[in-house]
């Protein structure tokens, strides 16, 4: 049969239809007028089944992945753990947060503290020189060196060394520089340097014998030499505490920031 007589067909049987108006008689009429025959209207879902709860739910669990799962479950577990560290520390009956630290007797340098840093600058002028000592939080205790019996004996008493960088200078020439570690005994130098002012980072520079191998007469003269600049056994308590308090605020300031990464 040819697509005009399947257009005349139609057209017909449309004719015959209760609504001249009807989207099949309009398309009859337009079939037999182009001279072809009608393209069946494509068949649309119900609103109803487009949107199912099942496809809703398909979708949904395509994107919860395992592998996203799993880090929201980390991610807020370590969170949780944080702010637990972070009450701990702070409610601690040895926490020295509220604790007023008093400055020494006749204490002679300025302290120059910067949040975020992890350590402190002790600075003074001194008959012409400069003197710095930056002073470090990483406490050496050399704990693990005792014996269970010396442990619980010193558990109370026992203090970390404070490590130390002393370097002094003056208008000219070259640069001293002593590595310290500063205990509740005595300051003990673990090494000097003498250093060029113009290349103080220079490779290969002669930087003299390790200290224990000095003279002894030398070594005790070099310990009087700082304790004329203020390094004085005095000073360590003090250290002490302003570094154990300067290294519980900055624990708790790192704690709050990946606290804050987390939930970002």
């Amino acid at each position: 049969m040819s697509t005009a007589s399947l257009a005349a067909r139609l057209l017909r049987r449309a004719a015959t239809a209760s609504s001249s108006s009807s989207p099949l008689s309009a398309l009859a009429r337009r079939a037999f007028h182009l001279g072809r025959a009608p393209v069946p209207l494509p068949r649309r879902l119900p609103a109803a089944a487009a949107s199912s709860p099942a496809s809703a739910a398909r979708r949904f669990l395509a994107s919860q992945s395992p592998a996203s799962s799993a880090k929201a479950s980390a991610d807020e577990n370590l969170r949780r753990v944080i702010e637990s560290e972070i009450e701990c520390v702070v409610q601690s009956d040895e926490s020295l947060a509220d604790r007023h630290i008093d400055l020494p007797d006749d204490f002679p340098f300025e302290v120059i503290d910067n949040p975020g840093d992890q350590c402190i600058t002790l600075k003074r002028e001194f008959a012409g020189e400069t003197i710095k000592a930056a002073v470090y939080t990483n406490f050496d205790t050399e704990e693990e060196d005792l014996d269970e019996d010396d442990k619980s004996d010193n558990e109370g008493s026992f203090k970390p060394e404070i490590q130390m960088v002393v370097t002094i200078e003056k208008s000219d020439g070259p640069i001293l520089e002593f590595d310290c570690n500063f205990d509740d005994d005595e300051l003990a130098i673990e090494n000097m340097r003498v250093m060029n002012r113009d290349n103080p980072d220079a490779e290969n520079m002669y930087e003299g014998p390790t200290f224990s191998d000095l003279d002894e007469s030398l070594q005790k003269a070099l310990h009087r030499y700082l304790e004329a600049r203020g390094f004085k056994h005095s000073l360590h308590d003090w250290l002490y505490e302003y570094m154990m308090k300067k290294d519980e605020k900055e624990y708790v300031v790192w704690l709050k920031n990946m606290k804050e990464f987390i939930g970002h």
